[in-house]
């Protein structure tokens, strides 16, 4: 090979390398542009959360190459069907913001982690388009675009049953899908510094007059059938999962995702437990309580032997059903079984 012929090659190689590294150093550009405008979009966001429509979506998604350096988590949302109180469009939304205001309060230090994901969202009216390219059929929907997502419809969907569960099972999908940490969700007070003070003034006012009911003996508290229903209404609340419920902010049922007129009351599965299930379960609880209480406070002062047989055989009937019905709902939803345990000496083998 003649040095005429080294020299074109070297050349050669030299032009496809700078080509090479232009093209690279542009798409670099383009992504960090990209990131650039995200960050600004979110910084004008009250809570973080930026709007998109058809053309954001093209922009952020469909027309940039892969990877991306970000992953963008999407909230489907539709105003029109905020009116229908059984899909909790709006509840969850509020809860869809905490987790990315949450996120960005948690990570103010952490400039990578705050460049990695982006909260969005997309209205059904404005984006159609967008709708159609991700397959969305179904309210509530929350997707996942990862950076090495081509078709949108290829893109990570959070369950609903995950979803019900509110901001922290939010928090959990991205931390497990992203390796990004969102952090405690910072949940605003139950009462405002205004209402408090309006509280705080209303009992200095009430006291004198609460004072001498109470020393009067004239108050409801000092009525033993209040202390009863409120011993009753703590034990149901106990077993119900009520607390839970306000603290999850768990709905009483969902819609059936494969038949949108239908409603689900018993979630099967043990990750996630509906308002409707907990309160069922709770009654059968109480309702075994009660029939105890019945017979060892009531029962025991009746004089004719015949009526507390009676009572004592209903009390019992309706004891085994309660009690049957929550073994059965229990290894409905878990898929564990429940079994008598009988003492050793009553084995007869």
């Amino acid at each position: 090979m003649t040095r005429s012929q080294n020299l074109i090659h070297l050349l050669f190689f030299v032009f496809l390398s700078f080509i090479v590294l232009s093209i690279t150093t542009a798409s670099s550009d383009s992504d960090s542009e990209l990131v650039a405008e995200l960050l600004s979009l979110r910084s004008r966001s009250k809570d973080g959360v930026i709007h998109l429509d058809d053309r954001s979506v093209s922009r952020f998604l469909t027309s940039t190459k892969t990877p991306r350096s970000y992953y963008l988590l999407i909230f489907f949302d539709a105003s029109h069907l905020h009116s229908k109180q059984e899909l909790h469009l709006q509840d969850l939304r509020r809860e869809f913001s905490l987790v990315s205001s949450s996120f960005i309060t948690n990570n103010a230090d952490e400039s990578a982690a705050l460049s990695k994901v982006f909260f969005c969202d997309i209205e059904f009216r404005e984006s159609q388009s967008s709708y159609a390219l991700f397959g969305v059929n179904s309210l509530p929907h929350i997707r996942l675009v990862g950076p090495n997502v081509k078709s949108l419809k290829d893109s990570d969907q959070m369950d609903q049953g995950d979803i019900a569960r509110m901001a922290e099972s939010m928090a959990e999908f991205v931390e497990s899908r992203t390796k990004a940490t969102v952090g405690s969700i910072h949940r605003p007070p139950l009462l405002s510094k205004n209402k408090i003070i309006f509280i705080v003034a209303c009992l200095l006012i009430w006291a004198p007059f609460l004072v001498k009911k109470v020393l009067s003996g004239e108050t409801l508290l000092h009525e033993p059938k209040i202390w009863l229903c409120g011993a009753v209404f703590v034990y149901f609340f106990s077993v119900s999962g009520a607390m839970h419920n306000i603290i999850r902010k768990m709905p009483m049922f969902m819609v059936d995702r494969n038949d949108p007129s239908k409603l689900i009351f018993f979630y099967q599965g043990s990750g996630m437990q509906l308002g409707a299930e907990g309160f069922a379960v709770g009654f059968l609880y109480t309702l075994v309580g009660l029939m105890l209480a019945l017979v060892t406070h009531v029962l025991v002062r009746v004089k004719n032997v015949t009526a507390q047989r009676v009572i004592m055989i209903v009390a019992l009937i309706i004891s085994f059903w309660a009690v049957n019905k929550v073994v059965f709902l229990d290894n409905w939803k878990t898929g564990y079984g429940v079994h008598a345990f009988w003492p050793s000496s009553w084995n007869w083998n």
